[in-house]
């Protein structure tokens, strides 16, 4: 690969970043179609990239898996903001023209030192890197529209529980986000549907157009009362409709950022493409072959596709996994007379930063790839907020018996939660005895970090915080032991909830997916005896299931609503209620088939 001339500076640091350009330019394998030579007539631009950020601005203490080059991998910390924003300046400085775009989740479901901010550090940060565009994601829509809006324009209205501008004035997004497909009750879509960036002029002028927009599931994946008034329509249809537009307006290539993806059978490799599955594929099979580039998120995987098409050059698919662990580094290269991509070719690059401990030993860095500086300016900012946010984080509020992970281990642990899930559902009971409650159900989609204690077993308010970030409150409601029934078994129905509803200690059921829809749920008991089918029960959920979220449309049919407190509150409650609180240990829910 060849560099423009730069200065001694700008140099040393595309040179710190030679092993991967390198690789860039020669590594042709699974899913990556090697570079041609550059035709004299075409005009190269690069598109850097990543998604599903989740307010990750400090190193997120995570990993990548990299190829070792010796038919292995080796696990590289990586991620960071300050890290980010190295990474970034140095792979601009391999391209005259470059364009920086994002799909999706930029912000919600954060670490506290953003979400307890209303996620604008992580605004502040991306307008310091320098994002042109960002795709609207399921998480923007956490804290509701208004707040979302508020994001993007600026301002101090508060539309949370939480306060806006406590360490600065918010001044808003200097990028845009793209909704193509997220509509307002006048037909307009909540943001605009495209946005187009322009290099060059004269003859050599070439003009990228975007297209930006979240996944059709939304209003399942966020409460309902966030995204009332709003209709999210088809994917593939939001984008072939935008696709002619872009043209109108000059765009010599068409990228789409989305916020749907999909996963390898083998994610060891983050340039691959090996049995790759999911919800992009049916969108990706109906979009206009005018379309030349996919960058997607949401699954919080990483790949590196070229899907064949049939009268058509083959679509390149990217995803860079999540938290700013990865970035991919994208190169296409656009003939501005025919005004047509001549090829298209993409690498996701780690963004390794500092090595860390954990209770099971060090995390090394590795010489494989490059360690980021952290950038000066986005370090010391982010430092004012993580500072901020110590005093929050580092509080002890209790001691667990050991590990309590999201999950049960075994290859379908995914689908029935873990001690964590129960352990909540345990501390969403305790705190509504007061409004009657029975019997509690927590949802394994809203629990969203293991907990690892301390030495001590001690646990602390920044652990919790990870695992229930969303500002939940408790709801609690009446249903007959017949409408539980039905709810659970809509969980499992035509078309089964992303979540499982694990219950608290009183309420045990399984689940058989090869019965007949509506007779998959089983041993449905209550206090270790059969559920009345027409006796009633006061049942606690978050506000987030109270609203019909993830799908469980019959919460929404109970009576005699009791709003309470904070989910965040009732957990932290619960664990320093005693001195060791015991880890469940065995599983209320039982999966059959």
């Amino acid at each position: 690969m060849t560099f423009p001339k730069l200065p001694p500076r700008a140099l040393g640091a595309v040179l710190a970043l030679a092993p991967l350009l390198a690789a860039c330019a020669t590594a042709s394998g699974p899913g990556e179609t090697a570079s041609a030579a550059r035709a004299p007539a075409t005009v190269e631009v690069g598109v850097l990239a990543f998604n599903d950020f989740h307010g990750n601005i400090a190193p997120p203490k995570a990993t990548v898996s990299w190829p070792d080059g010796k038919g292995g991998t080796v696990q590289v910390p990586a991620g960071g903001a300050a890290e980010l924003a190295s990474a970034i300046d140095g792979l601009r400085k391999g391209f005259r023209y470059s364009a920086t775009v994002t799909a999706g989740d930029l912000i919600s479901a954060s670490p506290l030192a953003s979400s307890l901010f209303l996620d604008e550090p992580t605004i502040g940060v991306m307008n310091r890197i320098g994002l042109d565009f960002n795709a609207v994601g399921n998480h923007e829509f956490d804290r509701g529209r208004k707040e979302l809006l508020r994001v993007q324009n600026g301002g101090c209205a508060k539309n949370t529980l939480r306060e806006p501008c406590q360490l600065e004035q918010y001044a808003g997004a200097n990028f845009k986000y793209l909704s193509a497909s997220t509509y307002t009750e006048d037909g307009t879509t909540l943001f605009p549907a495209t946005g187009l960036k322009t290099f060059g002029e004269g003859a050599n002028k070439v003009v990228l157009g975007f297209v930006g927009l979240t996944l059709k599931d939304t209003p399942t994946l966020v409460s309902p009362g966030g995204v009332a008034g709003l209709t999210f329509g088809d994917e593939a249809e939001a984008i072939n409709r935008a696709v002619p537009v872009l043209e109108k307006e000059g765009a010599d290539a068409i990228l789409v950022l989305i916020h749907q993806g999909g996963a390898q059978a083998d994610t060891s490799d983050p340039n691959a493409c090996t049995g790759f599955t999911g919800g992009i594929l049916p969108i990706l099979a109906k979009l206009d072959p005018r379309v030349d580039v996919v960058i997607s998120g949401h699954t919080h995987q990483a790949y590196i596709c070229q899907m064949p098409r049939a009268n058509a050059h083959p679509l390149l698919l990217s995803s860079a996994g999540s938290y700013g662990r990865l970035v991919t580094r994208m190169v296409l290269e656009i003939d501005p007379k025919a005004r047509r991509v001549v090829s298209a070719s993409a690498r996701n690059l780690p963004v390794q930063s500092p090595a860390y401990a954990t209770a099971k030993g060090e995390v090394a860095n590795t010489d494989l790839v490059p360690i980021q500086p952290p950038r000066a300016d986005i370090a010391a900012y982010v430092k004012r907020y993580t500072d901020a946010a110590s005093a929050y984080s580092t509080r002890v509020v209790g001691h667990l018996s050991g590990s309590a992970p999201r999950n049960w281990p075994g290859p379908d642990s995914e689908r029935k939660g873990g001690p964590l899930d129960q352990l909540i559902a345990d501390s969403q009971l305790a705190a509504t005895r007061d409004a009657g409650a029975q019997i509690a159900f927590m949802n394994t989609g809203g629990v969203r970090a293991d907990v690892e204690p301390g030495q001590d077993g001690a646990v602390t308010f920044g652990q919790i915080f990870a695992v229930q970030p969303f500002g939940n409150t408790l709801v609690t409601r009446s249903f007959t032991g017949a409408q539980i029934k039905a709810i659970l078994e809509n969980g499992v129905g035509e078309k089964p909830s992303p979540s499982v509803m694990v219950p608290s200690a009183n309420v045990t059921y399984t689940i058989d997916r090869t019965r007949p829809i509506g007779q998959r749920i089983g041993a449905l008991t209550y206090d270790g005896k059969p559920m009345a089918m027409d006796a009633t029960y006061r049942v606690t959920v978050n506000s987030f299931l109270d609203q019909g979220g993830d799908g469980f449309a019959g919460l929404t049919e109970g009576t005699d609503p009791t709003v309470g407190g904070l989910d965040l509150d009732a957990l932290e409650a619960w664990l320093s209620a005693v001195r060791v609180r015991e880890v469940p240990k065995v599983n209320r829910v039982t999966v059959l088939g």
